[in-house]
């Protein structure tokens, strides 16, 4: 999605320079949440502020949300019926698939020297031994500063901005989402819990949407058991039907767990917080992304997501009750997906092939 929001912001309505752009998809792929809604928030923020930065964020999320919103009520309805069931024991082998792919891709950008492999193995040895996922990325970013506390990060150091600029829009959506989290917790404890975990999770996805699916898997399957691990593959699945980001996850898991209230609130939960802390850092990031220290903690952190997207890739292909057409349905949509073919046009024919051959 991040080319298509380039044209539109760079070429099309001329709202930032491209040089601009480079520098917010910089500064998204460094801090927790979404990447493509963190930059469309930023597209916003650059052009109208924060008012712009929360409909670019708003308008860019909705369509996903309702969609999503409409599939998992149609999921809570007819999940039991013989032709869903097949289309979605094979859409199951796809996402093995598709996490696969991701832990490859991932792994290709990240693992670049013996130490960022060295970090990887660590943190895949302790997600198998299921420790808290928090305390893993806090090890892995540790190490990452062990490992390359010489080095230097290159590149010149452009004048930062003035990090005043969005202080006080800043500390109101502080006060707001205190306020809304404190309503929560004197109304309905139960969605207390979910919105602060759910925000936790996307405070400590590092690395794109994409992070957050791994460590939602954790909590809501295998500490809480909100869900089961079946429904939650579903749940995924659903998710590639959407136009959004990875994270809309979050909506099905709220829906399934705690009915309509609980997908706003997961929904909200899972995109406020690391939109409010674009806002907070984007004015402060020149002077923050030229410290080594920075730098190679966020190096490691990103790391320790190959050795997670790999546990959990195993941990999905365990669910899967594989035979000969589960097996070539997934070596097939691994295939595409190496060779560059869009998600889409993988999960579509593979949902048709799962309703004929299962």
């Amino acid at each position: 999605m991040i080319p298509y929001i380039r044209k539109a912001a760079t070429e099309k309505n001329n709202w930032l320079k491209a040089d601009a752009f480079k520098h917010g998809l910089a500064l998204c792929q460094t801090i927790p949440g979404a990447t493509a809604m963190q930059m469309a928030a930023y597209v916003g923020l650059k052009a109208r502020g924060v008012p712009g930065a929360i409909c670019t964020y708003v308008g860019f999320g909705l369509p996903a949300f309702l969609l999503m919103l409409a599939l998992s009520a149609a999921y809570s309805r007819s999940h039991g019926l013989p032709t869903v069931l097949a289309v979605f024991s094979g859409l199951q082998a796809i996402i093995v698939a598709v996490t696969a792919n991701a832990t490859i891709s991932f792994g290709r950008t990240t693992l670049r020297s013996a130490s960022t492999i060295l970090i990887a193995l660590v943190a895949t040895g302790l997600f198998l031994l299921k420790l808290n996922p928090v305390f893993i990325i806090l090890v892995a970013g540790l190490l990452g500063i062990l490992f390359n506390h010489r080095g230097v990060v290159e590149g010149s150091k452009p004048e930062p901005e003035e990090p005043t600029s969005t202080v006080l829009p800043l500390s109101l959506m502080l006060l707001v989402s205190t306020v809304w989290f404190l309503a929560l917790f004197l109304l309905r404890k139960d969605l207390f819990h979910l919105a602060l975990l759910i925000a936790r999770i996307d405070l400590v996805s590092f690395g794109g949407g994409f992070a957050s699916i791994p460590l939602m898997f954790h909590e809501i399957v295998d500490v809480r058991a909100w869900l089961d691990a079946q429904t939650y593959l579903n749940g995924i699945a659903l998710g590639q039907f959407t136009p959004g980001p990875f994270v809309i996850t979050a909506t099905f898991v709220g829906f399934m767990t705690k009915g309509l209230l609980g997908a706003v609130v997961a929904t909200i939960a899972v995109f406020l917080p690391s939109f409010v802390l674009l806002v907070g850092v984007a004015p402060w990031f020149d002077r923050v992304r030229h410290s080594p220290w920075v730098s190679h903690a966020v190096g490691g952190i990103l790391c320790s997501f190959v050795g997670l997207l790999f546990t959990v890739t195993l941990r999905f292909a365990g669910e899967v009750h594989w035979d000969w057409r589960h097996g070539a349905l997934a070596v097939a949509a691994l295939t595409a997906l190496l060779n560059d073919v869009d998600l889409p046009w993988v999960v579509l024919p593979g949902t048709a092939i799962s309703a004929f051959m299962f």
